[in-house]
């Protein structure tokens, strides 16, 4: 019970510290120490007012810290602000904390990463195995980061566009993790579009509800991935779904598209549809159209190429396919889906297998060994 307040209580307590001051490196190194001497004394003296017995340990770390540090001198003058033992502000500050992790100055996946480690909660192990590196190369990248931000304040954080992205990356992540963020990274998405009137904003928040919808439905019983055409639609949720294109639709109204709004447009259609043969895939090919135009991705021309082989027949897909790189991730998953729909079970197996091989996570290589298996199954009868 204790660890579940303090893992709630964490991003606000580290961005009152950051707001007052502390570099964010330090600043994160005194939560944690705050956080273990809570583990020992809670269990025989709980505090009346958690976050404020936090915030206050905190900060006396961290000055204990600093003082030992060469800017000492420059520092001490902050004894002066120590807060008082006594109640904290009730104020969440996790979407701050996004802002500031989000900084334009690091890379799209060192923000993720110290998102997860500073604002999610995630052990450095647990990130490095989401993004199949070492430990110690997980462990260097959210110290360089660190030090990136260190002497950057709330006031100076991260745009917009940036802090989408990471929420939408965290939110994905959050689908499969080990500590579920899906419905964290909702929440936050919900706080920015109360306070910032952006139509993209509005998007990624439709796109997380739509794809949060069908997530019961992901999964069969034994944990192995279902494919979107062979999911119970019985167990998507309607009123997810219904927020989320309700929302969708105020925000196309604007005129102002952008590729989150695009991408939840797809879902919409995806959701809209009763069964999957009646899936209005010519209008999914318009809408990765304009995706592609916005985003010129290649992942998105790899998804584009699985709509056209649905709306034009799998030769069309095939075509598409071809001008893409075939090193890029799920290309030979996308290929061999195709090959079986245009009868080439040889090449699709083969495909399969090689898919497989080169899966990012387990639950994925054995969903498409699970295919090979049934291809060559088939070209045994």
């Amino acid at each position: 019970m204790h660890e579940a307040l303090i893992r709630s209580l964490t991003p606000s307590v580290l961005a009152v510290l950051v707001r007052r001051g502390a570099d964010f490196a330090t600043a994160e190194d005194a939560v944690q120490d705050a956080l273990v001497e809570a583990v020992r004394v809670w269990p025989a003296a709980p505090p009346r007012d958690a976050k404020g017995w936090l915030v206050t340990v905190a900060w006396r770390k961290f000055l204990d810290a600093t003082r030992s540090d060469a800017a000492r001198r420059r520092r001490e003058d902050l004894v002066g602000e120590e807060p008082a033992p006594g109640p904290a502000p009730a104020a969440d500050d996790s979407l701050q904390l996004y802002f500031l992790c989000a900084h334009p100055s690091l890379t799209p996946s060192s923000a993720v990463a110290l998102t997860l480690r500073a604002v999610g909660g995630l052990t450095t192990r647990q990130i490095a195995q989401a993004y199949l590196v070492p430990e110690a190369t997980m462990a260097q990248r959210i110290s360089r980061a660190k030090r990136t931000v260190s002497d950057v304040r709330l006031d100076r954080p991260g745009d917009v566009a940036t802090v989408l992205r990471v929420l939408y990356l965290v939110f994905n992540e959050g689908y499969s993790g080990d500590v579920d963020l899906a419905a964290e990274a909702i929440r936050l998405t919900r706080q920015l579009a109360a306070a910032i009137d952006h139509p993209e904003v509005a998007g990624l928040l439709a796109l997380m509800l739509l794809h949060h919808a069908r997530r019961d439905a992901r999964t069969a019983p034994d944990g192995s991935l279902v494919p979107l055409a062979e999911q119970d639609r019985g167990r998507w949720d309607t009123k997810s779904i219904a927020e989320g294109v309700g929302i969708l639709q105020t925000a196309l109204a604007r005129d102002r598209l952008g590729e989150f709004q695009a991408q939840a447009a797809i879902a919409a259609l995806h959701a809209d549809a009763p069964t999957a043969d009646e899936t209005d895939w010519v209008q999914i090919v318009e809408w990765y159209d304009e995706l592609t135009r916005l985003t010129d991705s290649p992942v998105v021309r790899l998804n584009r190429a699985v709509a056209v082989g649905e709306a034009d027949g799998p030769r069309a897909g095939l075509a598409a396919l071809a001008a893409l790189d075939a090193s890029l991730p799920r290309h030979a998953a996308v290929a061999a889906y195709l090959h079986e729909r245009d009868g080439d079970l040889a090449t699709a197996a083969r495909l399969y297998a090689e898919a497989a091989q080169r899966a990012p996570n387990l639950a994925e290589r054995d969903h498409l060994t699970r295919q090979a298996a049934r291809i060559n199954a088939r070209g045994c009868r």
